[in-house]
């Protein structure tokens, strides 16, 4: 499918810099989630669709597709996107808007990325100088460039033979567990660094260098190749 190698952006009700405003190429899609579509509009970008129940908006936006979401629902607004984003064939997702604020929000969306895993598809949700993709079953390759911090942390249960290499405190088929932090703060060290999990579920973080987009093409076919 022609969308598979394109990119579902995904702006949420949080706050949302310059610096990461979409740049969408032709084939791409972006879906404005409640108060997404106010950053969205100041930043000149006008989303393909509006979804919500826009409870942090405050209005309906007059856009020419938009879908109005019950207050009471199972799903958030983030939620409702990512399913509408696969419905359409994208398996490449960026989020944005969707750290900071309430705390059990960045939280879900976190989980969001794990659980995009686990429908054939990868997401990296950036905002806060921050940057997290999941990695599920497979390995992820940094290029030399990246630097600063690198979390990472098994997202639940056990996650088994993780490897970290060519960072500062590399591990070598260790078991991961979700109840202590063992993975938290490591370091780049200007070498092109692996993460790796045999089999498990694994959250990484790291610091947004300023340099997101720069990165990101270099970052998608090692996740996308695990996440298949």
């Amino acid at each position: 499918m022609a969308t598979l190698d394109r990119i579902c952006y995904v702006v949420g009700a949080m706050s949302l810099s310059l610096a990461l405003r979409p740049f969408p190429a032709p084939g791409d899609y972006v879906i404005a989630a409640d108060r997404g579509y106010d950053s969205l509009m100041a930043y000149g970008v006008t989303p393909d669709l509006v979804v919500g129940d826009f409870d942090s908006l405050g209005y309906t936006p007059n856009h020419p597709n938009v879908t109005r979401l019950p207050a009471e629902k199972d799903d958030t607004d983030m939620v409702y996107a990512l399913r509408k984003g696969l419905e359409l064939g994208y398996r490449r997702f960026v989020l944005l808007g969707g750290v900071g604020g309430r705390l059990e929000h960045t939280l879900g969306n976190l989980q969001l990325l794990d659980w995009l895993t686990t429908q054939g598809a990868v997401g990296f949700l950036a905002g806060e100088k921050t940057v997290a993709t999941a990695l599920r079953n497979g390995s992820i390759t940094f290029p030399a460039s990246m630097s600063g911090y690198l979390s990472v942390f098994c997202n639940s249960g056990t996650a088994e033979g993780v490897t970290l290499s060519n960072l500062k405190y590399p591990l070598d088929r260790y078991t991961m567990t979700g109840t202590f932090p063992v993975g938290v703060s490591n370091e780049f060290l200007n070498a092109e660094a692996t993460v790796s999990v045999e089999q498990g579920s694994l959250i990484l973080i790291w610091e947004d260098q300023g340099d997101f987009y720069t990165q990101l093409p270099k970052l998608w076919p090692q996740v996308s190749a695990a996440a298949e």
